[in-house]
């Protein structure tokens, strides 16, 4: 579980469908003038260089970003994050969701992010500092819990574990339906990969079987990165999808289906 570091996946394609929703969602939310938490599960190091040797080694980026970044137009709220990291970090800076959600979130929303990777975390703490974000060195699926229902009560979770511990994937059914019992507002965002074995479908179907409240699930297919990876696409699974959001995700949808 320790042994997962994002920067070598920063920037594909999968992140490109997981942020670019979530700054739609975020857009949303923050128009109403309501104070919302944000919170975190597995929150990684918040920025991201392109340019690290981690990133070039598996070329991740490059065939995700780098091709997807023009079909997004200045105004979309994921393009405009990426533009404004990139002012002020470098042409090869990325944001994590952190980045993405604090680059959307007003003063007076609250943020709490979770990680456990101890040189991750230190590097998250560093990198939100400026955020006001509440940053926790701590299991994210304990912290989702233990942080349920957040003050102010409006708000958006977002749990995108690595999916390296095989039994997240049966754990995560029961875990959404108890934060939902806890706290029946919030729009619960988990984010999933779609891969060629299948190890997924199973965690879908317990899903969609608990019959949550304005479920949406959306999915994008692409290539394997590089030869013998086993991602094959992306998904996303919301409670409580805000005002929009299956729109939003048809128009993702249709603008990364432009690289295939």
């Amino acid at each position: 579980m320790l042994s997962y570091q994002h920067i070598y996946h920063a920037g594909n394609l999968a992140d490109v469908h997981k942020h670019a929703l979530l700054a739609v969602m975020l857009d949303y939310l923050t128009r109403k003038d309501k104070p919302l938490s944000y919170l975190e599960t597995h929150a990684g190091r918040g920025l991201y260089a392109l340019d690290a040797a981690e990133a070039v080694k598996t070329g991740e980026a490059a065939a995700g970003i780098g091709r997807a970044e023009a079909l997004f137009p200045p105004d979309h709220p994921y393009r405009r994050a990426l533009d404004r990291i990139r002012d002020a970090h470098g042409a090869a800076a990325y944001p994590g969701s952190p980045l993405v959600a604090a680059l959307t979130l007003r003063p007076g929303d609250r943020m709490q992010l979770a990680e456990l990777h101890p040189r991750e975390f230190a590097a998250l703490e560093a990198t939100m500092a400026p955020y006001g974000a509440l940053c926790r060195q701590e299991d994210g699926l304990g912290f989702a819990l233990a942080r349920t229902p957040p003050d102010p009560r409006r708000g958006l979770m977002l749990i995108d574990p690595s999916y390296e511990v095989k039994a997240d994937y049966a754990a995560l059914p029961p875990l959404v339906a108890k934060l939902h019992a806890k706290w029946n507002v919030g729009a619960l965002t988990l984010w999933y990969p779609i891969l060629k074995t299948g190890a997924h479908a199973p965690m879908l179907a317990a899903l969609e079987a608990a019959g949550l409240p304005k479920a949406l699930r959306h999915e994008v297919s692409f290539p394997p990165a590089r030869e013998g990876h086993g991602m094959v696409g992306s998904g996303m699974f919301v409670v409580n999808a805000p005002f929009g959001t299956e729109d939003a995700a048809r128009d993702i949808a249709t603008r990364l289906a432009r690289l295939s």
